[in-house]
């Protein structure tokens, strides 16, 4: 989650090529994200295609 450069916060889900929403808060943001990842996964299955696993980790790295 990041600050685009109007001040939105813009989420992405790796895992599904290209489902990106944003949002003025950060819990809009996370909300339009759900919402986002569940028609992605409903369209795949309406085409007959298989839903994307997770490949990828995830590190916080505090300094």
């Amino acid at each position: 989650m990041y600050r685009d450069e109007d001040g939105c916060w813009v989420v992405e889900c790796p895992s599904l090529k290209g489902c990106i929403s944003q949002g003025k808060t950060k819990q809009e943001a996370l909300s339009n994200i759900k919402e986002a990842i569940a028609g992605y996964i409903a369209a795949l299955q309406e085409d007959g295609l298989p839903v994307p696993e997770d490949n990828f980790e995830t590190f916080l790295v505090l300094v």
